[in-house]
């Protein structure tokens, strides 16, 4: 399948299971090099195929690159004009942001779930935040199997050593993206509700005995979150060798949301929670751009359906011109004719060649 000529705004319409998830998957593979299925290198190929080849220009004012994915005996290869590439030197070329309807559970969710959705744009915009975070989650792996099987306290000792220092930094990278993102958040929830409501986002380092039913924000450096780390496992160690894991670090964090001063996940309705999804993602959006100086890819699979009219015009009508967008929909029905006119309209399947079912303005 080949696409050419396409605009700033890509709308893939079809039936379900004809495949267009498919190709937001392929477009997030390029860009920030995950999969909203998280599937593996196997589950990425096609049924009965043995790889696969995927390959885009990524082009700006000062670049014009050719980026190519292909999986060879079960790895990924990435290739950067012609040239292979470590996936540290192709991640965050081209930053993306992913919303599908799995993310509509962000709010309520678990918290695993929301410290994901930070990690997920920390990593693109940061080669030190996404190895930080790789050597911080195979530092707690190791001490879970640790623990699991009561190994030597020296070598547990050490263990908790190194997590002091890997983890602090690891935190500190996540709260700073989290309390930058934050005003974002805010600020795009207000346009949404039109100001009718107030936003607090709080980030709860696993040390603080919060109450969930408080809005409460907490700041803290990187040398204090080191010296909570150690003084958490120095003083409830035995609880952790009671469970046999490990209790304490920033994998224990909490993300948490407060309209008008009550916990969105607890009390907030539907429509204030898709409201806030949506307010975090246009914020993942102002993040990148802030911080990296890019526009990200946005891609959309199939929330048109998920939201009401009014948030789906929210939704388009806050979005820059300038961001290339991508969305898959079952029906042009969710969308504003003028939307519709402005957009490259593929309709899906294609036809043969994969020419036909293309149209646009």
């Amino acid at each position: 399948m080949t696409l050419d000529d396409i605009g700033l705004l890509t709308v893939f319409v079809g039936p379900n299971a004809v495949g267009k998830t498919n190709i937001i998957e392929g477009i997030q593979l390029l860009t920030s090099l995950s999969s909203l299925r998280n599937a593996t290198v196997g589950q990425l190929v096609h049924w009965g195929e043995k790889d696969l080849f995927i390959e885009a220009e990524e082009k700006d004012s000062f670049r014009d690159l050719d980026v190519s994915l292909q999986t060879l005996e079960g790895k990924r290869v990435y290739k950067v004009n012609g040239k292979k590439k470590a996936p540290k030197d192709v991640r965050g070329i081209l930053p993306s942001v992913v919303f599908s309807p799995d993310d509509l559970c962000l709010v309520k969710g678990a918290q695993s779930i929301k410290r994901a959705s930070i990690d997920a744009i920390g990593v693109q915009i940061n080669a030190n935040y996404h190895q930080i975070k790789k050597d911080y989650e195979k530092l707690i792996r190791h001490k879970n199997l640790l623990l699991k099987e009561g190994q030597d306290p020296v070598l547990l000792q050490s263990v908790n050593e190194m997590l002091g220092v890997i983890g602090a930094q690891f935190q500190a990278y996540r709260s700073a993206l989290f309390n930058r993102m934050a005003p974002f958040i805010q600020g795009f929830y207000q346009d949404i509700v039109e100001n009718r409501e107030d936003l607090t986002c709080s980030y709860i380092p696993f040390w603080e005995d919060y109450d969930p039913e408080e809005a409460a924000t907490y700041s803290f450096t990187k040398e204090e979150g080191q010296e909570r780390l150690i003084h958490e496992v120095e003083t409830k160690g035995n609880e952790e060798l009671r469970r046999k894991a490990a209790l304490f670090g920033p994998h224990a964090d909490k993300v948490e949301f407060f309209i008008d001063g009550k916990n969105a996940g607890a009390y907030g309705s539907q429509g204030q929670q898709r409201s806030l999804v949506l307010a975090f993602k246009l914020a993942e959006i102002a993040a990148i751009q802030e911080i990296t100086g890019q526009q990200p890819v946005l891609l959309l699979d199939d929330v048109m359906s998920e939201l009401d009219n009014r948030r789906r015009e929210a939704l388009l009508s806050l979005l820059s011109k300038d961001i290339q967008t991508f969305i898959t929909t079952t029906t042009l029905d969710f969308f504003p004719p003028k939307a519709v006119q402005q957009a490259k309209v593929i309709r899906l399947p294609l036809g043969e060649g994969g020419a036909k079912g293309q149209e646009g303005a």
